[in-house]
This record gives structure tokens, C-alpha cells and sequence, in this order.
């Protein structure tokens, strides 16, 4: 096998790394040898080059390529293959992370009255509907991690889900009083068919359809369908959180991040909030005269 190859394979068997995050880290790897040639072999000099090559890429990808390689190499020098690191000469660009797109309180209010109102009838998709939005804004999921709920997760007793996460990571989250009655009259009418919470067509519902149904309830909720998604319900879920109170450590295990620093964008989007608060509010942000007392 190729050096690429032997390390994809140590990622999958001591990572547990995803299928995606693998062929991710093939694009980044062969890509670059395709620019320099044997990326096993290749000293400083020659890696500079990737540098020259990524000029026009955006930050963002250039880090991440960047970190594929120096991962590459550090795997390399762990097996012995070589005994120095080129590593260094890889560009290291510090890209700005970009806000997370978040809900007002109102919004999702909105959102869950309109979702309410329409499963007062006990028709199974508008229930279905209603218990999704419960667990992804009361509980933090990601779409994939929602969808793919075995009926097995859902509790008898304590009020914790257990989830199935990234790199096939397992973690306890907790579910709301109200979420676990969503559940409870969405398992009252469930299809009785499959192992998912969330059968279709023989399997579970589907990512896709999952953004399809939460953005056309955004619309009939009179909210704008291009704000509102899985992910962004997710996002609410933090920032609302940290804004009253939780800890950010906490918040890291309710969301399953490995890295404390990507929880921590949440510190970010609630110094945003308050900077648009003030600009918004503050008696000299619409540039008339504030009420201060001049010093005599």
C-alpha cells in the first residue's frame, strides 16, 4: 500500500474516523501529490510549492489542506517512514471562522406555535413534524444523528436519548419534559414498521427531507425559509443556552464536539448579540442626543 493509503487506514482503525472524513482527507492528499509529486518524499523546498498552488483558495481550505498534511506527516515520522518534518514550510492562514446563522427567541417561537397548531389534530406526519423540532431545538441534535434514531434510543425511564454522533461517538443527551411528551404521542401513532424512530419507505427519513419539511414550516410560520433549518435549530439551541447561563463545557458534551475551541464560536455569536443590541438600543445609535448630564 502507498503511504496515503496507510494512513487513511490507520485514521479509520484508530480514529474511527467517518467515511466522509476519509475521503476528505484522500481529496486533500492526492490532490497535493498530484501538484508535487510523492508527498512521502517531498522536502521543504518542494512543499512550498502547495503554498504558490493554493494562493487563490479561500483560507478556510487551505488550512484544512494544510492540516491533512502535517497529520500526514506526523504519521509518517510516528512509523518511521522519515525522521524529519517538512511540515513547517505548509502556509498556516488563520481563517474567520464564520458566525452560525441563529434564531431570536421570537422566531422560534413562531416556529413552534405554527407546529403546534397544526398537530392538534394527531395526524401522524404533523406530530412527526412537531416531535423533530422539539428534539433538535430541546436537545441540540444534528439532522443526521436525528434521523437515524434507532426506536431502541428512545428512553423508558430517564429522561436522556442516546445518540450516535461523529467518528461513530456515543454520548447521553438530555430530553426536555416537553420534548418527551412530543415523543410520547408521536410513538402513539408511529407507523409500526422498522427500527428507526423515524421510519420511510423501509428505512429512516431522510436528511433532505427532514430540511424540506422544517423549511416549509418556516414559511407557513411567516418566517423566511432561507433562515431556518436543522442546523440553525441546532445553533438556537446553544446560543440560547449559553445566554442563560450554561457553561460552555457542558454545552460541549450536549453538542458532541471533540474541541472545546468549536463550541466556543458560541461566545462569539453572544458578543454579536450584544454589539447589535447596543447599536440597535443605545441612545446615540440612531445619532440624536443621548441623555447625559453635561459635566459643569
Amino acid at each position: 500500500m502507498s503511504a496515503i493509503e496507510d494512513f487513511l487506514a490507520m485514521l479509520a482503525a484508530e480514529r474511527g474516523a467517518a467515511a466522509n472524513t476519509l475521503a476528505a482527507y484522500r481529496r486533500d492528499l492526492e490532490g497535493a501529490e498530484r501538484t508535487i509529486g510523492d508527498l512521502a518524499g517531498a522536502d521543504r523546498r518542494v512543499l512550498e510549492r502547495l503554498g504558490r498552488a493554493w494562493a487563490t483558495l479561500a483560507p478556510s481550505t487551505v488550512a484544512r489542506k494544510s492540516s491533512a498534511l502535517r497529520q500526514f506527516y506526523g504519521f509518517l515520522i510516528d512509523e518511521g517512514v522519515r525522521q524529519d518534518d517538512p511540515s513547517p514550510a505548509l502556509p498556516r492562514p488563520s481563517p474567520r471562522r464564520p458566525l452560525p446563522k441563529i434564531l431570536s427567541h421570537g422566531e422560534v417561537e413562531a416556529l413552534f406555535a405554527r407546529a403546534e397548531l397544526e398537530a392538534e389534530g394527531d395526524r401522524p406526519a404533523p406530530v412527526r413534524l412537531l416531535t423533530l423540532i422539539e428534539l433538535l431545538y430541546g436537545s441540540g441534535l444534528r439532522a443526521t444523528e436525528l434521523v437515524s434514531l434507532p426506536l431502541s434510543a428512545v428512553p423508558r425511564d430517564a429522561p436522556f436519548l442516546t445518540v450516535t454522533g461523529k467518528g461513530s461517538q456515543q454520548r447521553m443527551v438530555p430530553v426536555s419534559g416537553r420534548a418527551r411528551h412530543a415523543l410520547s404521542r408521536w410513538l402513539d401513532v408511529r407507523p409500526d414498521e422498522g427500527r428507526f424512530l423515524f421510519p420511510s419507505r423501509g428505512k429512516h427519513l431522510t436528511r433532505v427531507r427532514l430540511f424540506q419539511l422544517i423549511k416549509d414550516l418556516a414559511a407557513r410560520a411567516g418566517l423566511d425559509p432561507a433562515k431556518v433549518s436543522p442546523h440553525v435549530l441546532r445553533h438556537a439551541f446553544a446560543t440560547h443556552l449559553l445566554e442563560g447561563g450554561a457553561d460552555l463545557r457542558v454545552l460541549q458534551t450536549l453538542l458532541g464536539h471533540a474541541d472545546i475551541a468549536t463550541t466556543q464560536i458560541y461566545t462569539h455569536v453572544d458578543a454579536a448579540r450584544l454589539v447589535a443590541l447596543v447599536n440597535e438600543r443605545h441612545p446615540l445609535a440612531s445619532g440624536g442626543s443621548a441623555p447625559y448630564r453635561t459635566r459643569r
